[in-house]
């Protein structure tokens, strides 16, 4: 991917509603400072605000988001893209084509809006897709992106996507 010219390389997290799991990719991403990548994230419904739980795992880990707003894949789809990596098949399945052609993954990660049970239980479940996101984020910023082809940075994506799991640390992950 080295024809960026050193410029941030764009990566688009798309969910459905962009109300809870992209957006806390792109937090999560965004409060790492000096990665080489700029993060955004968009949804294939647009949601009518980021869902109350997120904001409160996003703060526990001290990443003020309450300002966030779900943006539809409409609100982006005009802008280039470096990386879209979906989180949940919904997306997967409904993501349009980009222009630029950017590298894609997916990142199925299960949707803790729909967790029943007392409030410990949903809220541990926003815990559970923070931290799965926050380990596949460190796998994503292990990448040499400028030195690999598009077709190994694809594969390599996707590996992070299907191989971390509640059992596999940030650096025990084969990626």
């Amino acid at each position: 991917m080295n024809e960026t010219s050193g410029r941030p390389l764009r990566v688009l997290f798309l969910c459905t509603h962009n109300s809870a799991r992209s957006q806390i990719a792109e937090a999560l991403l965004s409060a790492r400072r000096n990665t080489g990548l700029l993060a955004a994230s968009a949804g294939t419904e647009s949601a009518e605000r980021v869902h109350p739980r997120a904001v409160e795992e996003l703060a526990r880990r001290g990443i003020d988001w309450s300002g966030a707003r779900p943006k539809s894949v409409e609100d982006v789809a005009d802008e280039t893209w470096d990386i879209v990596i979906t989180v949940c098949d919904r997306a997967r399945e409904r993501c349009p084509a980009f222009r630029g052609h950017p590298v894609t993954a997916h990142w199925r990660i299960a949707d803790p809006t729909q967790v029943e049970g007392d409030e410990h239980e949903r809220q541990h479940a926003f815990s559970e897709a923070a931290l799965m996101l926050g380990r596949r984020i460190d796998l994503l910023l292990a990448l040499p992106f400028r030195s690999l082809e598009r077709m190994a940075l694809e594969y390599r994506m996707g590996q992070i996507g299907t191989e971390t799991n509640d059992n596999t640390s940030a650096t025990g992950g084969r990626v």
